[in-house]
């Protein structure tokens, strides 16, 4: 699904694991929306995130996770 944000950008809900996370995604933990600012990549294809808050979480290769990806304007 696809929608408008507010401030006129383009939100879509993705779901994603290691291989397709980005950097700018907002993943849903606990009830509070979690901006990713940095990837790691680790071993057997897992990845550590940092958060803007500055919380990491590391995902196994096969975690699948719900987030929204707010795409720029060209």
């Amino acid at each position: 699904m696809r929608g408008w944000a507010p401030g006129g950008t383009l939100a879509s809900n993705v779901e994603i694991t290691a291989a397709t996370v980005q950097r700018r995604d907002i993943i849903q933990l606990g009830g509070r929306a979690c901006r990713v600012s940095d990837l790691f990549q680790l071993p057997q294809g897992a990845k550590q995130l940092l958060f803007a808050s500055g919380e990491l979480l590391t995902i196994h290769a096969r975690t699948r996770l719900a987030a929204v990806r707010v795409l720029r304007r060209r």
